[in-house]
């Protein structure tokens, strides 16, 4: 029952950080927003440690596989995902992103032996498709033929995929805690790495910390960094160690009617037929994933 309801929470956080996102992008660049989220969250999981509410221990286990994690989500994930949105529109983008549960599952299968039963395909199919129906309806398909842009969204694709497989095969080593502690550490490093140098480049590595004072931006960092960053990836990774990827995988799809319902009851943005019919494909293609999956939970 835990994992379950991990994968709801996580569902409900990241449903509304699009919300979030769009008041922080007002007082933050993207690089800068991205940056100093996963800084926020780094230092919350060490102070979390210092104070001993969590214990993280990486002696004498293979880092490697902690760093891999990472790579792979958040920072080539976020690095590939910006671009692809940039590139495309935003219905291009919401359908790419939607084949995240259908790759993750194929490779699942692949790479690590999971049975995958005709009636959960069946189901994944429907729950994906849901989140099509709403996409392409939202945004009437607008294509932008931006190539460029599709690759970026399928890399991003890709990384996800393999961010669930590595997050599950350092499952067997590593708790949930010391995995989303090592992939927001190495994130906070790599992305205000990236950030120092393009202030360098532009000559204004002094305005490094004046976003920060921005007071009316801090509710949106502090929901991302801690929050989207530091407790909704505990959770994924807490659902991905606890059940087979292939269904931790579709709760993402869960993303999409959170976004919809914090649109229309926070943004007044319009709620139609389509919109509540997509919702419930995702929701019986969610149910129908778990109940005719592996029955155990580990």
């Amino acid at each position: 029952m835990l994992p379950y309801l991990s994968a709801f929470i996580y569902a409900g956080i990241f449903g509304l950080s699009f919300m979030f996102t769009k008041i922080g992008l007002n007082h933050y660049s993207t690089m800068e927003l991205i940056s100093y989220r996963f800084l926020l969250a780094a230092i919350v999981l060490e102070l979390l440690k210092a104070l001993k509410l969590i214990k993280v221990n990486f002696k004498g286990k293979n880092v490697k596989l902690v760093i891999m994690t990472a790579i792979f989500e958040p920072i080539l994930y976020f690095l590939f995902e910006v671009e692809g949105v940039r590139l495309t529109s935003t219905s291009e983008s919401g359908l790419m992103i939607s084949l995240i549960p259908v790759f993750t599952a194929i490779f699942a299968w692949i790479i690590l032996r999971e049975k995958l039963r005709f009636r959960q395909i069946i189901f994944i199919i429907l729950s994906v498709s849901g989140v099509i129906l709403i996409n392409v309806f939202k945004d009437k398909v607008e294509l932008s033929g931006n190539l460029r842009g599709i690759i970026f969204l399928l890399l991003a694709v890709i990384s996800a995929t393999f961010y669930n497989l590595s997050s599950k095969r350092s499952s067997r080593d590593f708790t949930p805690i010391e995995i989303t502690y090592g992939m927001m550490w190495l994130s906070a490093i790599v992305f205000n790495f990236i950030l120092i140098i393009s202030k360098l480049f532009s000559g204004d590595i002094k305005s490094y910390f004046t976003p920060l004072i921005n007071t009316q931006g801090l509710i949106p960092l502090l929901y991302l960094g801690v929050l989207s960053s530091v407790v909704a990836f505990f959770c994924v990774n807490y659902t991905i160690s606890r059940i087979p990827v292939s269904q931790s995988a579709i709760f993402a799809n869960l993303v999409t009617i959170v976004a919809i319902v914090a649109g229309v009851f926070i943004l007044n943005e319009p709620f139609g037929l389509v919109d509540s019919l997509g919702a419930i494909m995702i929701l019986v293609g969610v149910w129908g994933t778990v109940y005719f999956g592996e029955k155990h939970v580990s």
